[in-house]
């Protein structure tokens, strides 16, 4: 099928939760976050059908910043003061005064006031965090003073939000459109759906390879590591596809942000995200490794872990990303380093790479140099819907129906059974959303998903020979 027909298809089938992909290449609104981009894109198309292009372009010009932009901000804030931004709002609450707290970061504030009844009116804001058009007010007035007159609290307050999100989260419409498409086909409407043009990606396997960056997004506590070059878009689907995650880039990270913060009582990204991903893991250094790594090894063992008395659990998945250095063999890339030495020295333990469910070969997927090319150039399936679609189907895990169909066999670990199944539920839920499937392309699949976790032993073997012996993971399809 041609990119014109699958596009049509698309259309036809999806109808108004289709998005023209390419629309999200325009200068401004490619700024934003995907789901943030195609929302803002329906709702204007919706409402300005004649102008709507431009009159989101001065929406969002007028309205969002760079991080850079903060100082800029601020002064505007003070000027004029009110103003309405686009950002994500995180509220916490604080127990010593029972008031609400907002955490900008436009304006690298995490104290900011705002009203119980906001906080009340969207609960999710004090979950994951939200996106959406916050009004802030500077008022330094209404903030408490002590007896010299000196400001005790934050200067600036919430005083609107409307949040950006899709009003439908059914996976059912995914269901039902899923009959309409092949297997192949049905390849290439996701892989268009998180912004990447199916041609680039000619094969099966690099097209699976792409699609199973979606994994820790629509099953809890799916733990997977990807190496590959520079350049081909290790972080693109997670930034842009869901808002239940987040992004570590390097750097230090703290059992606080983590985990959770003792002092002020908020949870960590672990507690409240459905993704946290480490770019660059090689950069990642912790203040006391030996207690985040141990709590590592304990929740993508168990799904929870303790810090002081608070004791957490989450379906949190976590993913580490890596640049690897390759070379051409026979037409197709390998890779020629030891992953071992890309992940920062406390982590290089066999015990913690274990737990990690499977390594995506990133090493396989091209570069992405031209957006003419590499991005989608058509219609996919909008992502504001896709997102909070996924986010529901991390409620309820397809592991167990994975056993109807598929035994391993030869020298198999707990681990590695329970690995394979959490990876298949969730190619399940996004290729079979209606678990419809013949044996061929449920063979595909399970080939995939076994080579994944299949690299995770072979590392283990050249970390502790001794310890994981040389074997090959078999399996039999039911």
């Amino acid at each position: 099928m041609t990119g014109g027909d699958i596009f049509a298809k698309i259309k036809r089938v999806f109808g108004d939760y289709a998005v023209d992909k390419k629309l999200l290449q325009e200068a401004v609104v490619s700024k934003l976050p995907g789901f943030v981009a195609e929302y803002l894109m329906t709702e204007f198309s919706l409402q300005y059908p004649s102008d709507w292009m431009n009159r989101l372009r001065e929406f969002v010009k007028k309205h969002y910043f760079e991080a850079s932009e903060k100082e800029y901000v601020k002064h505007l804030l003070v000027e004029e003061k009110r103003i309405k931004i686009i950002d994500e709002l995180r509220i916490w609450v604080d127990l010593e005064t029972g008031e609400h707290r907002a955490i900008i970061p436009s304006i690298g504030e995490n104290d900011v006031r705002v009203p119980a009844d906001i906080a009340r009116s969207h609960p999710n804001t004090m979950i994951t965090g939200m996106w959406g058009l916050i009004e802030l007010e500077y008022s330094p007035e209404t903030a408490r003073t002590d007896q010299k007159g000196e400001l005790l609290e934050n200067p600036v307050m919430v005083v609107d939000f409307q949040p950006f999100q899709s009003p439908t989260s059914d996976p059912g419409i995914l269901k039902e459109a899923r009959r309409e498409f092949s297997f192949e086909e049905w390849l290439d409407v996701l892989i268009n759906t998180v912004g990447y043009n199916h041609n680039a990606y000619p094969t099966t396997e690099r097209k699976l390879a792409l699609l199973s960056r979606l994994l820790p997004l629509v099953e809890e506590n799916v733990h997977l590591v990807e190496f590959g070059p520079r350049a081909t878009g290790k972080t693109f689907i997670f930034r842009n596809a869901s808002r239940y995650t987040r992004i570590i880039v390097g750097g230090m990270i703290s059992p606080a942000a983590l985990f959770y913060n003792l002092r002020s009582g908020i949870p960590g990204e672990i507690a409240v995200r459905d993704a946290v991903v480490f770019d660059e893991i090689s950069r990642v250094r912790f203040p006391n490794p030996d207690e985040i790594v141990a709590k590592l090894k304990d929740f993508m063992e168990s799904g929870h872990y303790e810090r002081g008395k608070q004791k957490v659990t989450s379906g949190c998945s976590i993913v580490m990303l890596g640049n690897v250095e390759v070379e051409e063999r026979g037409g197709v890339y390998v890779p020629v380093e030891d992953f071992t030495y890309i992940l920062p020295q406390p982590m290089r333990d066999s015990a913690l790479i274990d737990r990690i469910h499977g390594v995506v070969p990133g090493w396989i997927l091209p570069k992405i140099r031209q957006a003419s090319y590499h991005l989608s150039q058509g219609y996919g399936i909008a992502l504001d819907y896709f997102s909070e679609a996924m986010h529901v189907m991390r409620k309820e895990s397809l592991a167990g129906e994975v056993g109807r169909y598929l035994e391993l066999s030869g020298a198999v670990s707990i681990r590695d059974e329970k690995a394979v199944r959490r990876m298949m539920s969730a190619f399940l839920k996004l290729l079979f959303p209606n678990l419809e499937f013949d044996k061929k392309e449920l063979r595909v699949v399970v080939d995939f998903v076994v080579n994944m976790r299949q690299r995770v032993r072979d590392w283990l073997h050249r970390l502790s020979p001794g310890e994981f012996p040389r074997e090959q993971m078999r399996y039999v399809i039911h």
